[in-house]
């Protein structure tokens, strides 16, 4: 059951692991503390969020649904993905055209990626809802908090591996700020794109 709950975390990683590739590529102010900040806000949001789902099923008595989680987590993901997204192509294109100005160099945000955060996480909402079926059950003797924090650690680990990966990429673009920009925005619109179908389907 721990590894089945591994691959969950792993597979819930993946859009924060995309995201984190962009944030590792676009800001070019950071550093072991910036970049460990990033792994670790992305780990605690997706470990929160399946407390908050299990949680609400618990003082509902178990009545809620997960089909209720998913009819809006993916526009909710998909909204805050594609503010993020084309804030960073509009700005980047706006300063491009200046003439005679270099682009300045996107720094890191911590309520940027607050925001990023929430929006690759909020799915795990449902994971938690779903737990409580494995207590009702009796199949599982691990706590829920074992459970989230094998989640929210492979997060960690993961967004991780994202900002040193996203980090290399971006220092291929160190004399072109604008294309780095415009390209993690794209993706971060390509996941919230992403998102947003696999919710409708």
């Amino acid at each position: 059951m721990v590894l089945q709950v591994f691959l969950i975390g792993v597979s819930l990683a993946m859009d924060a692991f995309a995201v984190s590739i962009c944030d590792g590529m676009c800001y070019r102010d950071l550093n072991k503390k910036k970049g460990g900040t990033i792994a670790l806000l992305f780990g605690a949001f997706q470990m929160a969020m399946p407390l908050v789902g299990f949680f609400i099923a618990f003082a509902l008595s178990q009545a809620i649904d997960t089909s209720i989680i998913d009819r809006f987590d993916h526009w909710v993901a998909f909204i805050l993905l594609l503010f993020i997204g084309g804030k960073m192509i509009v700005d980047a294109v706006l300063e491009m055209r200046k003439p005679g100005e270099q682009l300045t160099p996107k720094k890191f945000n911590i309520a940027e990626v607050l925001v990023q955060g929430i929006a690759t996480s909020i799915d795990a909402l449902a994971v938690g809802v779903s737990f409580i079926a494995m207590y009702s059950e009796g199949i599982t003797e691990v706590t829920i908090w074992g459970y989230t924090g094998i989640i929210g650690a492979t997060t960690v680990l993961i967004v991780a591996a994202g900002v040193l990966i996203g980090s290399r990429v971006g220092k291929l673009f160190e004399r072109k700020t604008g294309i780095a920009q415009i390209l993690g925005g794209i993706v971060l619109l390509a996941i919230g794109l992403k998102i947003l179908i696999e919710g409708l389907i």
